[in-house]
């Protein structure tokens, strides 16, 4: 096992105050649906320009590339950002019950996903996978390596302060 930080620093973030915590709720409730329209938006314009200029994109490889790229960006943006809270998140801070039963689902349909193809005739496994703070924010990043761990995941380089990053070993 390749351990590339110290465990010390994989401890539990503070509770948040609860005033902050719902002022961050609101404006999560209030921001996120004009960003989703305004990516949408986005989206819908990228498609519309594609056919106007399906031509050039017969043509130019690099110009569909571009597109294609302003696509993966716009619907990448469409997720909830760091600063936004959940109603769940909302609930259950501080709750480490809820925090450790949410990384034991989150590690175990990673490890779901590593193990068994979705498409039999195409076997493409997951080797590589992310788990945002906000999954373990109450119990600390050193209970999502004890959980992977137990299930054949290694650890890899990561800031814990935002996310744990895992290698399926059975890959290699």
């Amino acid at each position: 096992m390749d351990v590339y930080e110290d465990p010390a620093t994989r401890t539990a973030e503070p509770v948040r105050p609860r005033g902050l915590l719902t002022a961050r709720f609101i404006a999560t409730v209030l921001v996120m649906p004009v960003l989703w329209v305004f990516w949408l938006a986005v989206i819908l314009v990228t498609f519309a320009v594609g056919m106007v200029t399906e031509v050039i994109v017969v043509f130019s490889t690099s110009y569909e590339n571009g597109l294609f790229n302003l696509l993966d960006r716009a619907t990448a943006r469409m997720r909830l950002p760091s600063w936004g809270v959940t109603w769940p998140e909302l609930i259950h801070e501080g709750d480490t019950a809820y925090y450790k039963a949410r990384v034991e689902r989150e590690v175990r349909n990673w490890t779901t996903q590593a193990q068994f193809p979705r498409d039999p005739k195409k076997f493409r496994r997951v080797m590589e996978c992310e788990i945002p703070m906000r999954h373990y924010r109450g119990i600390g990043g050193w209970y999502v390596a004890q959980v992977a761990l137990a299930q054949g995941w290694e650890l890899r380089p990561t800031d814990v302060r935002k996310e744990v990053r895992l290698w399926w070993s059975a890959a290699s």
